[in-house]
């Protein structure tokens, strides 16, 4: 699932994105330390990995391929 960054807090490595619907998920630092990325900025695409249930597991770049 892709979204954009909507907001993000590099203290605590948590933040929000807007998915593509207009829904707002919210991750948290654990989402953020699983994925290569060290920062993130408001507007950035992402690609969210999530679990069953939904919840953010991690996030990554979009590259073309």
């Amino acid at each position: 699932m892709q979204a954009t960054v909507a907001t993000f807090d590099p203290t605590t490595r948590g933040g929000s994105v807007l998915l593509d619907d207009g829904t707002t998920k919210s991750f948290d630092h654990t989402a953020f330390d699983a994925s290569p990325l060290r920062l993130l900025r408001l507007g950035q695409r992402v690609r969210l990995d999530t679990d069953a249930d939904g919840v953010v597991t991690g996030l990554r770049l979009i590259t073309m391929a």
